[in-house]
């Protein structure tokens, strides 16, 4: 008779997966009990009721001013020293009937410039000023 130098092959190895899945299990549990779930903080939007009618239509000039990458201001088409911006504006809302102004401002523009426009605007009366940046 022949002895093998292995066991027989009865004998396979077998592998118990029953304390694996145990420990996946416990795991799982630990991860979903210590999982907080915080509100993340944030602004609340409160968006216009929507109105099928059209705004209505006024005369209402607005005031475009403009801040080239040199420095130049730009108000309505024509050129304004930096100084003189309060005194332009303030006529022209004593020809105009506005409260709102628009501020394009070059990308390479100063922004001292584009502040000090902005803070002058706001001191001549206006009360909205948007900001633009484009060329």
């Amino acid at each position: 008779m022949k002895r093998k130098k292995h066991g027989s092959s009865d004998d396979e190895a077998a592998i118990d997966m029953t304390p694996m899945l145990d420990i996946v299990f416990i795991m799982l549990i630990f991860f979903i009990v210590t999982t907080s779930f915080v509100k993340e903080k944030g602004l609340d939007v409160l968006r216009p009721k929507d109105s099928n009618s059209p705004p209505p239509k006024t005369n209402v000039k607005s005031l475009a001013i403009r801040v080239n990458e040199d420095g130049t201001i730009m108000m309505n088409s024509r050129e304004v020293d930096i100084r003189r911006i309060v005194a332009n504006i303030q006529s022209f809302l004593a020809e105009n009937n506005t409260d709102s102004a628009a501020v394009q401002a070059h990308p390479k523009a100063k922004h001292g410039v584009v502040t000090e426009v902005i803070n002058q605007a706001k001191e001549a009366g206006i009360a909205n000023v948007s900001v633009l940046v484009g060329k």
